[in-house]
């Protein structure tokens, strides 16, 4: 039986092979799983003209390398809303969708609650680097949440480049024209997984929003002791791999008793 093929996108912090090695070591053998660095950090600034198209771009250079026609594609945070526009403009390329709290999906259809939420984040532009990752931690989580202190000693090399990084995909949600009309006919499977003590104002209002308005074929998991610094991929991969084996297998329409064989669940 041939494997199942994913690229993972990672979010605008860790770089890709840290956030998902947990969930590929769970994925077990029957999955051709490969963790995808952004484009956005590729050199040493912010690429010229850089937006989620660019994103979409270097998926499909990924996958054309690896002779895949289709693919499965699974987003995290800012790569969850690269994702969301990869399957608005190239739908044919891709088997199903798995997206993991998404930073952003469109700006329309906003509750008033969601709307005043994301004001918040443009406040953040005035504070000084020091103060600016700490608040935006704290608006993606409920108020009694305690999030992770940093580790001690000098950040890694990597973190250098983040602030700038985390800003231009908070630009592009600004500017990006995610296309309704065709993100409402992708009819792919479509897998969220939401954090029970992520902020409710934030990725519960898109989860819902997107079951509301789009994909016929949308199921939702809820992972209730994680948020969006918790992730299921890295904090619960046992669980989160065992649910995309199965919403992977469905999507090609593998028969039960064909489904993959789980991976370690020790993790």
């Amino acid at each position: 039986m041939e494997p199942i093929r994913v690229i993972l996108l990672p979010g605008s912090v860790l770089p890709a092979e840290l956030a998902y090695k947990r969930l590929i070591e769970a994925l077990g053998p029957g999955v051709q799983a490969v963790a995808k660095e952004l484009e956005l950090y590729k050199g040493d600034d912010v690429p010229p003209g850089w937006s989620l198209d660019t994103e979409g771009d270097g998926v499909l250079r990924e996958a054309d390398a690896l002779g895949w026609e289709t693919f499965h594609l699974l987003g995290y945070s800012g790569g969850g809303a690269a994702a969301l526009a990869l399957a608005a403009k190239h739908p044919e390329r891709l088997q199903s969708l798995a997206l993991l709290e998404p930073a952003w999906a469109g700006n329309w259809d906003w509750s008033p609650a969601y709307a005043e939420h994301w004001k918040k984040f443009g406040e953040l532009d005035a504070l000084p680097p020091e103060q600016y990752m700490p608040a935006f931690m704290r608006l993606q989580v409920r108020p009694d949440v305690v999030l992770p202190l940093p580790e001690a000693g000098p950040p890694p090399p990597w973190m250098a480049k983040r602030p700038a990084g985390i800003r231009a995909f908070m630009q592009t949600f600004k500017d990006y024209d995610l296309d309704r009309s065709r993100l409402a006919v992708f009819s792919k499977p479509v897998f969220f997984a939401l954090g029970g003590l992520s902020h409710p104002d934030d990725f519960g209002e898109v989860a819902a929003r997107l079951a509301r308005v789009f994909f016929p074929d949308f199921r939702l998991e809820v992972f209730p002791a994680r948020h969006h610094f918790d992730p299921p991929h890295r904090t619960e991969p046992g669980r989160l791999a065992e649910a995309l084996r199965r919403h992977w297998a469905s999507a090609e329409g593998r028969p039960e008793g064909q489904r993959l064989p789980s991976g370690s669940q020790s993790l």
